[in-house]
């Protein structure tokens, strides 16, 4: 309980200090001289769509975070049965991470106006991201096929729901991936498409970094790690 709440202090004092950078704590009221030209609509637009996704993700993590403790207070009842995870989701993971590298690179490319380069990396996130939910219903027949269901213990529960919600979010940003996709090739400036790009990087980083605290979680190796805290707190 204690790496949760952890996580959900750290969770939220970045989104702290998201929100500070964005100057959305600032009092221009209080401000003493003259008053200093507003932002442009752009610049606004460009802010305010930083800030909803920051917000947004904080959200999305805290629910995690709830479903991660949820996890470790059910699997210390005596019908918790852990079952061994298929090889391919290991598989899987590296294609996650492949995914969020192309598409950093595609950012870092639309920065240097390198257009073509930027094109191709987000060619590369949107198929790795596609054969990633691929690869996950296949983990589910394979479940499936071995008479691992829902209804099975707890455990299988819980791992169909952790992993189902991160795939529909996959799902979502694989939509606005698409239309970032779609800009793409109907201009002719890497610099429009700065700002989709770098809310999909972000958004898949967060993605990444959610499915590896998963896969911890649903190894076992969350409880080594609490079990090495608590030993290092004693």
């Amino acid at each position: 309980m204690s790496i949760i709440l952890s996580f959900l202090i750290i969770l939220f004092c970045t989104a702290g200090w998201w929100l500070a950078r964005q100057n959305l704590l600032s009092k221009p009221w209080l401000e003493k001289g003259a008053p200093a030209a507003g932002p442009d609509p752009a610049t606004r637009s460009r802010q305010t769509a930083r800030i909803g996704l920051g917000v947004f993700l904080t959200v999305v993590g805290a629910l995690f975070a709830l479903f991660a403790s949820a996890y470790f207070e059910r699997m210390g009842l005596p019908d918790w049965r852990s079952f061994p995870l298929p090889g391919l989701l290991w598989l899987n993971t590296g294609i996650l991470i492949a995914s969020s590298v192309a598409l950093h690179c595609a950012l870092l490319d639309a920065r240097n106006d390198a257009l073509r380069q930027a094109r191709r990396g987000l060619v590369v996130a949107g198929a790795a991201s596609l054969l990633f939910l691929v690869g996950q219903f296949t983990v589910w027949l394979q479940l499936v096929g071995n008479g691992v269901v829902v209804t099975t213990n707890p455990a299988v529960t819980f791992f169909y729901l952790l992993t189902g919600l991160h795939g529909l979010h996959i799902v979502g940003g694989l939509i606005a991936l698409s239309r970032t996709l779609a800009s793409a090739w109907n201009t002719d400036n890497g610099g429009k498409l700065l700002l989709r790009l770098e809310l999909c990087a972000a958004y898949w980083h967060f993605l990444l970094f959610v499915w590896l605290a998963i896969v911890v979680v649903l190894t076992g190796w969350a409880d080594k790690i609490i079990i090495t805290c608590s030993q290092l707190l004693s």
